[in-house]
Order: structure tokens, then sequence, then C-alpha cells
């Protein structure tokens, strides 16, 4: 009890730093590890306990949903939903062991995302990629999403920039809906196959929701930069204990 105690705490935490900027997943995904889920399973849970917090996210922003310049909202769906299917056969095909390995990097590659968000939308700000190029670059996130939903947000965001979206709110918006949409879509394939284990994501699912109402109303109070600072210092511990443990 006192353990699933700890991964409703981490769970709550994560709701609350989702709904602020993002990053929840290098507190949930670590917690199952320790825990003892298989690293394939612990990928399945964290993404399954996280996704009802993207509800909350579109329930307040769904003013702001509109899709880039020459994109409709039927083909971004179709984008994320086709990247999120293919990230997640992607997991199945991999393996608990190869993840177990691939786990630590693919943290240490987040969390220099994250780190790096304001340069990247700075860069991408007021420079239109062609759709050839942003597209199926937007697809690759979905699919990195699906396999792994670690900064995928920060990349999103940054590419919609370079789909000449450069109002935060409505960016932010259209990542809640492909997030969301890759992330139904991979928990789907990863509950089929049996990877979710249910009764620990429903705890957690409740824990991220209730974080993600409490980070919400804290949002105004926060500053931003120090909010960032601290998702960094815990993206690099979780990394670094990862690599201690061999995942």
């Amino acid at each position: 009890m006192f353990e699933l105690g700890l991964l409703f705490i981490a769970a709550l935490a994560a709701g609350a730093i989702n709904a602020l900027a993002g990053g929840g997943s290098f507190i949930t995904l670590p917690a199952l590890l320790f825990y003892g889920l298989p690293p394939t399973a612990a990928n399945a849970t964290s993404a399954t306990a996280v996704l009802p917090g993207y509800a909350t996210t579109l329930a307040r922003l769904r003013h702001e949903i509109a899709p880039p310049r020459g994109l409709n909202l039927p083909a971004m769906i179709a984008i994320a939903a086709a990247g999120g299917l293919t990230g997640a056969l992607l997991l199945l095909a991999t393996g608990n062991r190869a993840f177990a390995a691939i786990v630590p990097w693919l943290m240490l590659l987040a969390t220099g995302i994250f780190a790096l968000g304001p340069w990247l939308k700075h860069v991408t700000q007021g420079h239109d990629a062609p759709r050839w190029i942003a597209v199926p670059a937007l697809y690759v996130t979905c699919t990195y999403g699906g396999y792994f939903n670690g900064g995928v947000g920060v990349i999103m965001i940054a590419l919609l920039g370079l789909l000449g979206q450069n109002r935060l709110l409505t960016s932010v918006a259209m990542k809640a809906v492909m997030s969301a949409t890759l992330t139904t879509i991979s928990v789907a394939t990863y509950a089929f196959f049996g990877l979710v284990h249910w009764p620990i994501a429903l705890m957690m699912a409740l824990g991220a929701t209730t974080g993600g109402w409490l980070g919400a109303s804290m949002g105004q109070r926060i500053n931003p930069r120090w909010h960032r600072i601290g998702i960094v210092v815990i993206g690099l511990t979780m990394t670094a204990a990862m690599f201690w443990r061999g995942a």
C-alpha cells in the first residue's frame, strides 16, 4: 500500500507538471520501473495514466483549437493516429530487454529536448517549412510519442511553428489534440496486447487528473523559467538513476 501511495503521489505530481508545461512522464515512467513493472509494461501503463490529463487540457483550450494553414483538423488527427499506432507497434517489436537498454537514452534525449524548448520555439518562429518536410516530421514525432511519450509536446510545438502556427495557446491546444489522439491509439494497442496494468493505471490516472486541475490553478503563480529548470533537474536525476540501475 505504501508503494501504491507513492505511485499515486507521482501521478499527482505528473498531472500538475503536464498542466503547466509538460514533462510528467519523467516522473511516472521511472516510478513504475522502480515499482517493478517490466519496461514495456511500465511505458504502456505510464501512457495510460497520463491520458485523461489531455482531456482536461482540451476542455480548457477547446476554443483555441485550429490547425495550421493548408491543413485541416481531420488530417492532423490522422497523422497523430498513424504515428501513435506505428510507435506502439515498434514498442511491441522492441521487447523488454532492448527497451530497458534504450530507456535511459530516451530519457536523456527527452530532457535535452525539454531544456531546449524555448530555443526551439524561438528558431522556428516566423520560419515556415515546406509541407513535404514538416508533415512527415510531424508523423515521425507522433511515432516517437507512441513509442515513448517524453518530450514529444515540445517537438510538436516547434513543428507547428514551422507550419506557420506561432500563437502559443493555439499550438498548445493542437498539441493536446494530437497527443490525445496518438496516446489513445497507442494505449488501445498496448491494451490489446496485454501490456497495461489496469489497477495501477486507473489509480494513477485519478492522481494525474487531480494533479492536472491543481496544476492549472497554480499555473499563473509559478515562473515558467523556474518550472522548466525544475523539470530538467528531475529529468536528469531520473536519467542518472536509470543509468545507474540499468533501467
